[in-house]
């Protein structure tokens, strides 16, 4: 049963006023009401978090890594409640929504394994060398240590990967920092079914009840309020450009500056080299349309802009993939929020005196709708108009023709902030990629040979960020076990008695975790 409530430090609480959220396949409001956040419910749950962060920071790894494995197992105990609602508020397939709780929960164990393994503390000790001349040395070790409370904005496009319970989330809490949670505004149902699991493991697991809270929103002064909170000490975001340099600017500005770890917009180019072009693509066409059209296009990975020579394999490629996207039907996007800043972009772009469109279907007329559109453009005018670079959060892709692989190799150089780039080459096109490599590496934070870049993995190798716009922290990743380190810092303990070190950094080692001795990497067995 839902309640529409927020959750705030173990209590469920009414505000002022309520909201209901849209049935994006229907454009009608679901008939469940939720309750508006306020300035104080904010200010409750941060003091909460505050108050208990030390405690949460000073439980044994052991300890968080049970709590975290039990806010995966009540999540999958609420599994069928989870999808049913989220198909309502999202009109996402039960099988999408089925697969990303596996992701979430997934994350949810893998951090748990990572903090009970212990190398993401990086504790190092450097032993004291009392008759080193001129001057003897201290014993100095040092490990990383939480931040403090945490604030986590949820997306609109992962109801459960990247919302409540979703990377931030899991992270953050693996750290050892409190969360307080803003849930969005398009999902409150399924935010509050994922909250309630929270709640069942904070029972179980003994946690100090401020570890979480949940607040829903209802204007943005409840972002705005948790961003410039004096006790939250980092916060991690994903969504819109303008919506997270707007709170990015509110993060820095404050008294206290604090990290803002945001994830925004990104194109997500992908170069198609001559001599795989020729010989696929077809194929490469198929593999494209796959990609963008995957959840409507709704993914921050979706491979929007395409770069390749102009010619006979280009036109092939267009005629393939026209013909494929033909056969797409618009369909509903996650909000109406969503679907007309889609138009609105897509429309400035078949406008363009620059740009052609080469196909773009609106067959359906239903709400929040969206659908297929390609874009052509000469290399000249892409650079020339720095308007062609805005995102389409959507099914839709520009493609920029060059005359030459010399003025592909500049392009790359122009590019802006990317969460990927991808590059479809075969063993002949090898030189020009190699070209390529070094503009890749400064502008993305991951790059792919021969494959798509919708489907992130949550492993130890995974970036999930790039520099701005892609993301306000380019050497941080939302995706992976080295998210951890957006929400710790290091800490030095000089000349300390063994007794009053942390155990991490003890003598006996009672964690048993690899440890940097001396310039040595000590691994226990």
């Amino acid at each position: 049963m839902l309640s529409g409530q927020h959750l705030i430090a173990g209590e469920w609480r009414n505000g002022p006023d309520v909201f209901q959220a849209d049935n994006p396949a229907t454009g009608k409001k679901l008939p469940q009401t939720y309750q508006k956040g306020t300035k104080e419910l904010v200010d409750e749950a941060v003091q909460a978090a505050h108050d208990c962060a030390e405690e949460f920071a000073s439980l044994l790894p052991a300890r968080r890594a049970a709590f975290l494995r039990t806010i995966a197992d009540e999540i999958d105990a609420r599994g069928d409640a989870i999808t049913e609602i989220g198909t309502l508020e999202t009109a996402l397939p039960a099988a999408r929504l089925q697969g990303e709780r596996g992701r979430t929960v997934g994350q949810l164990r893998f951090f748990a394994d990572w903090i009970e393994e212990g190398s993401w503390l990086e504790a190092r000790i450097d032993s004291a060398l009392p008759d080193r001349q001129p001057l003897p040395r201290p014993d100095i070790r040092v490990m990383h240590k939480a931040l403090g409370p945490v604030g986590v904005f949820g997306a609109s496009n992962f109801p459960l990967a990247f919302s409540v319970a979703g990377g931030d989330t899991a992270s953050a809490l693996a750290a050892g920092c409190p969360v307080v949670f803003k849930a969005h505004d398009a999902h409150p149902g399924t935010s509050e079914i994922v909250a309630r699991a929270i709640a069942a493991a904070i029972t179980k697991t003994g946690m100090p009840a401020g570890v979480f809270s949940l607040i829903h929103g209802g204007s943005r002064v409840i972002g705005q309020t948790l961003v410039t909170h004096p006790m939250i000490k980092a916060v991690g975001f994903t969504g819109s450009t303008g919506g997270g340099r707007a709170l990015f600017d509110l993060a820095v500005s404050r008294p206290e500056p604090i990290p803002f770890y945001g994830e925004l917009g990104s194109n997500n180019p992908v170069f198609l080299l001559p001599e795989i072009m020729a010989e696929k693509a077809a194929d490469i066409a198929r593999g494209w349309v796959g990609s963008l059209t995957m959840g409507v296009g709704q993914f921050c990975t979706n491979p929007g802009l395409l770069i390749a020579l102009k010619g006979d394999a280009l036109d092939r490629f267009v005629t393939t993939a026209a013909e494929l996207l033909g056969d797409v039907a618009g369909a509903p996007m996650l909000t109406d929020r969503v679907s007309s800043a889609y138009h609105h972009v897509t429309d400035a772009m078949s406008k363009h005196g620059k740009v052609t469109c080469a196909l773009k279907r609106r067959d359906t007329d239903g709400p929040f709708e969206g659908s297929p559109a390609i874009y052509r453009v000469s290399a000249a005018d892409w650079l020339a108009h720095p308007e062609l670079a805005e995102e389409m959060f959507g099914p839709a892709g520009i493609i920029v023709e060059c005359d030459s692989a010399d003025q592909m190799v500049a392009l790359s150089g122009t590019l802006i902030g990317q969460l990927t780039a991808t590059v479809h080459l075969n063993d002949a096109d090898s030189g020009l990629a190699a070209k390529l490599r070094p503009a890749l590496e400064k502008c993305a934070g991951r790059i792919l040979i021969n494959g798509w870049p919708t489907g992130v993995e949550v492993c130890h190798s995974m970036v999930h960020g790039g520099p701005y716009p892609a993301s306000t922290d380019s050497r941080a990743t939302s995706v992976g076990s080295l998210a951890i380190k957006r929400f710790i810092r290091p800490v030095s303990y000089q000349a300390f008695p063994d007794a009053l070190l942390p155990p991490a950094l003890q003598n006996a080692n009672p964690l048993g975790i690899p440890r940097l001795v001396d310039g040595k990497w000590q691994i226990p067995a």
